[in-house]
């Protein structure tokens, strides 16, 4: 009859005497994107933040002082209406050297900006296409010496993501022309190999059944061939350099009169070497804490090398 019990105590006893489980760590919060600049248009025109690194001046080879800094600017080369979203490309440049690509997208009809990739080193995103909603397609090139290393960054859902896509497979000069796709995987493209030294003709006609991920070279021309489909640019929106106030407009056109929705400024910032601080003299008091110590009236003797110095002794007179 007292099995049971005793059987039971014992497989309580067991489990009491185990070793408690190690708590399991626990995951570390996912890390926070860093928080992307809003920019608000309120009928000024709104300037892009640029912020000129110390190392950035040795890098991009600029020749700036603090006399003489180098101004940046802003230059924007095309603007895209998807919708409610607008984006703008560009780049910033000094008067000598590109900097950075710029890609900005609004999703209120212009009122706020951000930018919606980041900036690419001595490259600059030119022409923009969207077929639909969803898809669409950027070209950029490095620019150094010479344009080179064309490239398409391509979106699949309105712009929120995009990914970057070569047109060569390997380091080339060469600059995009003109492109354009007649749905989601069929597009053609014009290159321009400028002064590459090629002597099979200046421009590559390529086409793509891939939605711009690969190319496939069809021509090489002197002249620049038309392309079969070319797009249509939607009339009723425009970027134009405002004199008067320094800046880019976006307008669209209201009847027969264009409309400014938003504006960035031109100037942007400059970069220059930081200012050397030369050492203030001592103040008075410190001159003084590393005067020479006044003499104590013990005089040493020189000694011979080897040998310690002998301390002269004081002299006693006779009463």
């Amino acid at each position: 009859m007292l099995r049971f019990p005793i059987l039971m105590a014992a497989a309580v006893g067991a489990i009491l005497a185990q070793e408690p489980a190690a708590p399991k760590p626990e995951a570390p919060p996912p890390a926070a994107e860093p928080k992307k600049t809003v920019y608000s248009f309120e009928g000024k025109p709104m300037k892009l933040h640029f912020a000129c690194k110390p190392e950035d001046i040795e890098s991009f080879g600029l020749t700036c002082s603090t006399d003489e800094p180098c101004d940046v600017y802003l230059e924007l080369a095309a603007v895209e209406k998807v919708g409610e979203k607008l984006f703008l490309t560009g780049n910033l440049h000094t008067s000598a050297v590109t900097l950075w690509s710029i890609l900005l997208g609004s999703e209120d009809g212009g009122k706020t900006w951000s930018e919606v990739y980041d900036r690419v080193r001595s490259a600059g995103f030119e022409q923009i296409q969207f077929i639909d909603f969803e898809i669409g397609w950027i070209g950029g090139q490095q620019l150094l010496a010479l344009p080179r290393d064309p490239f398409f960054l391509i979106t699949s859902d309105g712009g929120k993501t995009w990914r970057r896509r070569p047109v060569y497979g390997e380091p080339r000069v060469g600059a995009i022309q003109q492109f354009s796709f007649e749905n989601k995987n069929n597009g053609e493209l014009l290159i321009d190999r400028t002064q590459g030294g090629d002597s099979g003709g200046r421009y590559e006609y390529y086409e793509t059944n891939t939605g711009g991920d690969s190319w496939g070279l069809r021509q090489v021309t002197p002249a620049a061939p038309r392309l079969k489909h070319p797009r249509f640019h939607n009339t009723d929106w425009r970027l134009r350099a405002d004199a008067p106030s320094k800046s880019f407009h976006i307008e669209r056109r209201a009847g027969t009169r264009w409309q400014t929705v938003s504006s960035f400024l031109v100037k942007v910032g400059e970069c220059q070497p930081p200012e050397l601080k030369l050492a203030e003299p001592p103040s008075e008091a410190e001159a003084e804490k590393t005067a020479a110590p006044e003499a104590s009236g013990v005089f040493v003797i020189p000694s011979e090398p080897g040998k310690a110095p002998k301390k002269k002794k004081p002299t006693l007179k006779k009463p």
